[in-house]
């Protein structure tokens, strides 16, 4: 069984339509909704374990929302913009979370925030907002990789007898996300460039 990619059917032509009302928006909106959830459970009432609930929800929201999408042809162009702005928020308010909690150190919050604030700044300068570039493998590995070792690292807070290992587990996979994270980070870096770079040059041929 694939998981990236699921649902999508053989032979069958992707289409982004302007669809609103669909249920993988709706999941993509309800994922975000879990954030104040979590850092309420984390920050004022410390219940780690509800805490790790709350990601594994959000977590495999994720998944599904791509799978209805591609299965049910519910796929939609605000969709493709909404589903990885949404991720991103979420990652770097949970990081910011944790953080705050002493669970992780700054510098896993900054390898998470520079890239994107570099590729928001390009985003801004060429297009004033949304490149609308498709999402690549690294990037959607990467995303997975960082919502899986999320939990793994607040259930290493739990006092377990595999607390340990729980820890040692979420910093091999948080790893292996930051990694894919800065990797995609350079290719969506360019990809903006050049596709900025072509809308301007054909702005110049028109004016």
């Amino acid at each position: 069984m694939k998981f990236i990619g699921a649902g999508s059917r053989p032979g069958q032509p992707h289409v982004d339509r302007d669809l609103v009302y669909t249920v993988p928006n709706l999941l993509t909106v309800l994922r975000f909704m879990g954030v104040p959830i979590f850092i309420w459970l984390v920050l004022a009432q410390k219940e780690y374990g509800l805490a790790v609930l709350v990601l594994a929800i959000m977590g495999s929201t994720d998944w599904v929302d791509g799978y209805i999408a591609r299965r049910f042809n519910q796929t939609s162009k605000l969709g493709r913009v909404l589903d990885p702005i949404a991720d991103r928020l979420a990652l770097i308010a949970v990081a910011v979370t944790l953080v705050i909690a002493g669970v992780v150190q700054w510098w896993y919050l900054a390898a998470l925030v520079v890239p994107d604030a570099v590729l928001l700044g390009m985003s801004l300068f060429y297009f004033r907002g949304h490149p609308d570039l498709p999402v690549s493998l690294v990037g959607k590995a990467r995303t997975g990789l960082l919502l899986l070792g999320t939990p793994l690292l607040v259930l290493s807070k739990l006092s377990t007898p595999f607390a340990g290992a729980w820890f040692v587990a979420a910093w091999v996979v948080l790893g292996l996300g930051l990694v894919g994270h800065w990797i995609a980070a350079y290719n969506y870096f360019w990809a903006i460039k050049r596709k900025g770079k072509m809308l301007t040059a054909d702005d110049g041929g028109n004016g």
